[in-house]
């Protein structure tokens, strides 16, 4: 008896161990994206992404995402809804959410920068866990440097989040990273991003760091 319970302890431990990354812990995120125009300001689009946490070993998370864009409200407003199909590796096993969402963007400039502020609200149904509101709120500045024949540019841009279960602030995003033109209809990305999360049961604050890559092709 005594050695059953040793070897769930252990079995409960490694488990644990391969979902609840340690602070500070190195990531790598992939995202790939493919749109295309259905008629004037209007397009489709579909995304797919991929995370590796421990130190960029363990697959532990991808989303697939679908959605409509419309750009004919004005010159600097984006409207989109989409749906989103997330699976997460946690304690208990790979656990599903279910989430619809609606994006609004507005888009200016200010002394040749580029700026964007992103809003999005999400409905999330999770799998074995209450359904709850989540706000998003994604701020973006892009300076006026555009270096090389691939038009490689730097960005900078920040990312709140608000629970609406745990009525806080419970996520920062700060990236930094550069764009760049790979063929006239595909683009790359590469970033750098800083995660800062607080846990709703304990309260603790963790960081993750990421290394991320995207591409996007538009037809």
């Amino acid at each position: 008896m005594a050695m059953i319970v040793v070897l769930a302890a252990i079995i409960i431990f490694t488990g644990q161990a391969a979902f609840a990354f340690d602070d500070g812990d190195w990531q790598y995120w992939n995202t790939e994206s493919a749109s295309v125009k259905l008629a004037d300001e209007w397009k489709a689009s579909v995304e797919q992404e991929f995370r590796w946490g421990d130190d960029m070993h363990n697959p532990y998370y991808n989303h697939t995402d679908v959605g409509i864009a419309y750009s004919g409200l004005a010159d600097w407003f984006d409207l989109s809804v989409n749906y989103r199909h997330i699976n997460e590796e946690k304690s208990g096993g790979w656990k599903t959410e279910y989430q619809p969402n609606i994006n609004g963007t507005i888009k200016w400039k200010f002394q040749d920068f580029s700026f964007s502020n992103k809003s999005r609200f999400e409905f999330r149904e999770r799998e074995d866990a209450d359904e709850v509101w989540q706000y998003r709120n994604k701020l973006s500045i892009t300076p006026p440097i555009i270096l090389t024949e691939y038009k490689i540019q730097p960005y900078v841009a920040d990312e709140t989040f608000f629970d609406s279960d745990s009525q806080e602030l419970n996520r920062n995003r700060f990236f930094s990273g550069l764009t760049f033109n790979i063929t006239k209809t595909l683009k790359g990305e590469l970033y750098y991003l800083w995660q800062r999360s607080k846990s709703s049961s304990s309260g603790k604050w963790t960081d993750y760091n990421a290394v991320g890559t995207k591409l996007k092709i538009a037809f």
